[in-house]
């Protein structure tokens, strides 16, 4: 659960730095809003295909997300 959660926080950090609402970041990564709004609560297990396009749309590389 706490990799979970860290997993969240750090999406959730990314977005804001890039200065996106959930809904912008789900758009840009072709995703439902709700999808990332559980990632981001630790609802949900994200699945890599998942990750990549959250990275892709933050601009960010898919290691950036997990460290």
């Amino acid at each position: 659960m706490q990799r979970r959660e860290r997993l969240g926080h750090r999406i959730a950090d990314l977005r804001r730095r890039a200065e996106l609402s959930q809904e912008e970041l789900a758009h840009l990564a072709g995703m439902e809003r709700r999808s990332i709004q559980r990632y981001e609560n630790a609802q949900r297990d994200p699945q890599y295909s998942d990750l990549l396009l959250i990275a892709h749309a933050l601009r960010v590389h898919v290691t950036d997300l997990l460290n």
